[in-house]
């Protein structure tokens, strides 16, 4: 496998941006010989109103080239983020036919052997994880990784085609060596409990004590009962959330943060009179949670490992010919995240370029990533293709 070719631009017109970019991309081509037969392309929200035509340009440049990407806030490359500018960022590869195939609404994967699949999605699209759950499930690994398109124009994703609503992406093949990790951004605050009631998404008890008693004694808060003390209790509330484990699976140390079965959700109220807090998902008895916070240098620390894990493994097995391990990356992180949570514009995708070195990366910020199957919130999912 050929190191892919990336490039990144931006401009206000979405045309000159690819223009830009294109430029870079053939640049690569006349030194490396690639024939792409894959692009992923990624572009700022502002840009959501050109894809249809910008997907028609893509064509025009790279004849039967087959294209998936999606919009969001904002988008990265090695080393670089675009917040809320006119950007894109492309990335082509050459992929044998037969190892990869694109899906959507209209052209399902219909038994194609799938070993794992990248997905994009619509945050609206009603029983987003079940669908999510339902594709993994037809892959080999039962593995799926992506987001959620994020935009004031809808979730805009791209799979040959624009696409509003639904899911799209696409499936890889058992003759590619594609790895995943996710990178959590959070830091528990207290205990792990077992929630022992629950009421839908209503969490009553915690290893059989009240749970906002529980919540307010992580936050080293007295017992708070009257209304008013619960309201100035509201801005520590709304920084909290929760980390939530199946049933039956205790959470995984990751350093001092959390390892990649635990599913972060907000705090959306509290139900002093049941002593219960509600959580954005629908909860189970025999869960584990603990109560947590975004944590910029427990982020850093997570970040880091799972690129030195990645970066670790394609070293087991390098390549024939001696050339770099990685041969091209995608990572998709949570618009809560990038260089204003890490300290510096920018700065998350340095830590990426820092961890796995310089390799060709594109990638989106997303509403929600999605990797093991799973929703995630306030992650980074960074996935590597591996050159034989």
């Amino acid at each position: 496998m050929k190191p892919f070719a990336h490039a990144h631009a931006t401009h206000p017109d979405a045309h000159m941006a690819l223009a830009l970019a294109a430029a870079q991309i053939e640049a690569q081509r006349q030194v490396s010989g690639l024939q792409p037969t894959l692009g992923w392309l990624y572009f700022c929200d502002g840009f959501a109103p050109q894809a249809e035509a910008l997907l028609a340009e893509l064509r025009q440049r790279w004849p039967g080239v087959a294209w998936v990407g999606a919009a969001g806030p904002g988008i990265c490359a090695s080393g670089v983020e675009y917040f809320d500018e006119p950007a894109l960022a492309l990335m082509l590869a050459e992929l044998p036919a037969d190892q990869f195939r694109v899906f959507s609404g209209t052209r399902p994967l219909a038994g194609w052997p799938a070993e794992l699949l990248q997905v994009h999605a619509d945050p609206a699209t009603i029983d987003l994880q079940e669908l999510i759950a339902e594709l993994a499930a037809q892959t080999d690994s039962s593995y799926a990784f992506g987001g959620l398109a994020l935009g004031r124009h809808g979730g805009v994703q791209l799979a040959d085609g624009v696409w509003r609503g639904g899911l799209s992406g696409v499936a890889f093949g058992s003759g590619l060596r594609v790895l995943s990790r996710v990178s959590q951004g959070c830091q528990p605050l207290g205990v792990e409990r077992r929630i022992s009631a629950c009421d839908g998404n209503l969490l009553l008890e915690l290893d059989g004590q009240p749970a906002l008693d529980c919540l307010l004694q992580d936050l080293a808060l007295p017992v708070l009962s009257q209304p008013g003390e619960l309201r100035e209790a509201l801005p520590r509330f709304r920084k909290t959330l929760a980390g939530i484990s199946p049933v039956g699976k205790t959470q995984k140390s990751a350093g001092r943060g959390y390892g990649a079965e635990v599913l972060v959700r907000h705090l959306v109220g509290i139900d002093p009179g049941r002593r219960g807090v509600a959580i954005g998902d629908q909860l189970q008895v025999g869960q584990r949670l603990s109560f947590c916070e975004r944590n910029p240098e427990a982020a850093r620390r997570d970040l880091l490992r799972i690129c030195t894990e990645l970066r670790a493994e394609g070293e087991e097995q390098p390549p024939a010919d001696g050339g770099p391990a990685i041969a091209g990356a995608l990572y998709i992180s949570c618009a809560g995240r990038g260089g204003p949570h890490f300290g510096a514009p920018s700065a998350e995708a340095q830590w990426v370029q820092h961890g796995l070195g310089d390799v060709p990366l594109v990638g989106f910020f997303a509403g929600g990533e999605i990797a093991h199957a799973n929703l995630y919130g306030y992650t980074g999912v960074l996935t590597v293709f591996m050159r034989s």
